[in-house]
């Protein structure tokens, strides 16, 4: 059941093209910063319930990343994997012809869960105008995802917050948790600023080794369609063991609740940051802050994908979305820091600025 606040949601828009089969939804939650921003996931389960807390999670952090949008979500209801690529593109296209009403003046849309470059292509040529979505292909004026935007904010995130512990970078170590997109970007930034790599996961498993693990030659197995297990010379652990290793700092950048209330004590990083989206919940943050171990939170630290999407859809370069990326994160991470104590989270601090920065523009809010 969705949940009405203070804050909206201001929109839920139902809709349906009986030919195509396309049943799709979008939530806009709240547009006081600007339009609604959000990517359109494409499951065979999603739903209203799970679309409106998603828009509500990007309203939060599109303005914690001080960006001028606000939040939004869409989903369409169908199962990609049984799709021909022909139909799933009609999907698309009536989707985007459904909401065009509202898109981009209301919602700007984006790849999320089953939906890449050229399904935005799609939309996009549908929809009629190149803002109404992020995450297109380069020819059409798209910022590639390969870049790493989110691993580079995660990699910068973590500088700010280690600076804020006084752990020298140069003499850290790190562990990754999900070496793909997010985490191999990360992990390379991290290993170019001369920290030193001692454990990585993927969904085999985990390698750690404490005398140190070469970025490089672990990108080329990954490259080649190895897991991190195939690397040599470390310890092959089972995936959960990750968060046992004793790493300066814990990168998490792939499932949800990794960390839950018995892990606590099983804890050695004095850092955790959050490049995927709900590693833990805000209760066992708070476990873990009682403990002395500082959590930059996911929608702080992972905004590096939203931020590079504003960079597209303000027609920026490569060049300009790095520039961005960096100055913002490091920029938020600090006020988040800054405005955290020994009795308020880094969560509830981000929380508290996010809220205001809403309610600061918001005309129809209850205040």
């Amino acid at each position: 059941m969705v949940d009405f606040d203070e804050f909206g949601p201001e929109k839920i828009i139902e809709v349906y093209h009986p030919k195509t089969g396309m049943h799709g939804v979008v939530v806009i939650d709240n547009t006081a910063l600007g339009p609604g921003k959000g990517g359109i996931r494409m499951t065979p389960t999603v739903s209203v319930d799970e679309v409106s807390k998603l828009a509500r999670a990007m309203t939060w952090k599109n303005a914690l990343a001080d960006l001028p949008f606000g939040g939004a979500k869409s989903g369409i209801i169908a199962d990609s994997k049984k799709l021909s690529q022909e139909h799933k593109n009609e999907i698309i296209r009536a989707f985007s012809e459904a909401i065009r009403p509202v898109c981009p003046s209301e919602y700007v849309a984006a790849p999320d869960m089953y939906m890449a470059e050229e399904e935005m292509r799609v939309f996009v040529e549908a929809n009629g105008s190149k803002k109404s979505a992020t995450g297109k292909p380069k020819d059409m004026g798209g910022i590639p995802h390969e870049l790493g935007s989110t691993g580079f904010g995660v990699f910068h995130a973590a500088l700010v917050a280690a600076h804020h512990l006084d752990i020298s970078i140069e003499d850290s170590t790190f562990a990754i948790e999900g070496y793909g997109n997010v985490g191999a970007f990360a992990s390379k930034f991290l290993t170019e600023a001369g920290a030193t790599l001692v454990c990585a996961s993927d969904s085999r498993g985990c390698i750690y080794n404490k005398n140190g693990i070469d970025h490089e030659k672990l990108e080329k197995i990954k490259e080649k369609g190895g897991s991190v297990v195939d690397y040599n010379p470390g310890t092959v652990l089972p995936n959960k063991d990750i968060i046992k290793v004793d790493a300066d700092i814990l990168i998490t950048a792939a499932v949800p609740n990794l960390i839950i209330a018995s892990d606590i004590e099983k804890i050695k990083s004095k850092l955790i940051v959050e490049g995927s989206n709900i590693p833990m919940t805000p209760s066992v943050e708070e476990m873990l802050h009682k403990k002395g171990v500082l959590v930059i939170p996911d929608f702080v630290a992972n905004a590096g994908g939203v931020i590079s999407s504003y960079v597209e859809y303000t027609g920026g370069t490569a060049d300009e979305m790095f520039k961005t990326v960096e100055q913002k994160i490091k920029t938020n991470v600090k006020t988040v820091l800054d405005k955290s104590s020994e009795t308020k989270t880094p969560r509830a601090a981000a929380m508290e600025i996010a809220k205001a920065r809403v309610l600061a523009k918001c005309k129809t809010c209850r205040i």
